[in-house]
């Protein structure tokens, strides 16, 4: 079956990085699931429409390896299409799966906004680092109630998504500078709060984000300064409660240097970098504010019953595999 062109096009957006923060991407994704379902022209049998959109989810995927919040939302949407029995269902199900999660990630944006301002004070200078609709929500918000900041913004190179930061909270009326990532600790020393986002959230509360966000959260906790991680709970990784690591995208050189240059010259370009936990004062996500090491509990409230039967599975694979005694 055919994939829609405009599917295509959400999925190679996302690879690009047109379509940019972990927030958007999953909302992307699910838009292009509901497409989708709606514009599926194959045989009306169940089996056939479920094996398309798996193989839709699977392209999707693909594209940002490392955006937990893009797989939850695949995981959400194709969760409840096999939950229904005939093919009419599906298509509908699939539908408003894809508007239920869009819908719960805008809602969520708008609570850690709400949550996240009540650690800010009046006359806090923040920093925050790429571009998080959840970070950005915690500052707008409390601008919005009348709050006095200042705001530093990270460039974050190589692509520069910093300056989508510094333009909305310019256009939000929130006075705020752009600063080299590499003057971070420079800055530090003026800084009460930082404020990022998260692509990942570990089973042991470490956070995966943009490449440089250890780095800021090491110089503030150098400057014991209080850093604050601003994600949706959808942004969690239940696959790292089974031990699964999570992979650590790296992207084209030519993002760092033209292709003339580089083509005499090693690059590495990581996209992200970790966070660990002890580096991290609080979580806020839309559910309330915790501390990093109650990851799990959120993960347990959210996928418990799927994580029971994977556990339950991978036990049983143990217990019935074929290796000698001697070596178990």
């Amino acid at each position: 079956m055919e994939i829609p062109g405009e599917v295509l096009k959400i999925a190679e957006d996302i690879r690009t990085m047109r379509v940019r923060g972990a927030g958007r991407i999953a909302r992307a994704a699910a838009y292009a699931l509901k497409l989708a379902a709606q514009r599926y022209g194959g045989c009306r049998d169940a089996k056939d429409f479920i094996k398309y959109m798996k193989s839709v989810a699977e392209i999707l995927g693909s594209t940002r390896p490392t955006a937990v919040s893009l797989h939850n939302s695949l995981r959400f949407v194709l969760s409840r299409i096999e939950r229904e029995g005939s093919f009419d269902q599906m298509v509908e199900r699939a539908i408003k799966a894809a508007e239920e999660f869009i819908d719960s990630s805008i809602n969520a944006e708008r609570r850690i906004g709400e949550l996240g301002s009540n650690l800010l004070e009046e006359g806090d200078t923040v920093l925050t680092h790429c571009n998080s609709s959840a970070a950005l929500s915690v500052i707008k918000t409390a601008h919005k109630r009348g709050m006095k900041l200042r705001v530093y913004a990270t460039e974050t190179r190589p692509k520069f998504q910093g300056l989508i930061s510094y333009q909305d909270l310019k256009n939000a009326g929130v006075p705020v500078t752009l600063i080299p990532d590499s003057a971070v600790r420079f800055f530090m020393r003026e800084v009460d709060k930082v404020v990022v986002g998260a692509d990942t959230v570990t089973a042991n509360g470490a956070v995966v984000n943009k490449v440089g966000t250890s780095l800021i959260a090491l110089a503030a906790h150098e400057a014991r300064v209080r850093f604050y991680v601003a994600a949706e709970t959808y942004k969690f990784s239940p696959a790292t409660v089974l031990g699964e690591l999570v992979f650590i995208e790296e992207r084209p050189p030519e993002e760092v240097l033209p292709r003339e240059v580089f083509e005499s010259l090693r690059v590495r370009n990581p996209a992200f970098d970790i966070t660990p936990p002890e580096y991290i004062d609080a979580i806020i996500t839309e559910k309330g504010v915790i501390p990093p090491k109650a990851a799990i509990m959120i993960l347990m409230e959210e996928y418990g019953a799927s994580l029971r039967e994977e556990l339950t599975k991978i036990t049983l694979d143990i217990e019935d595999s074929a290796y000698p005694a001697a070596l178990m």
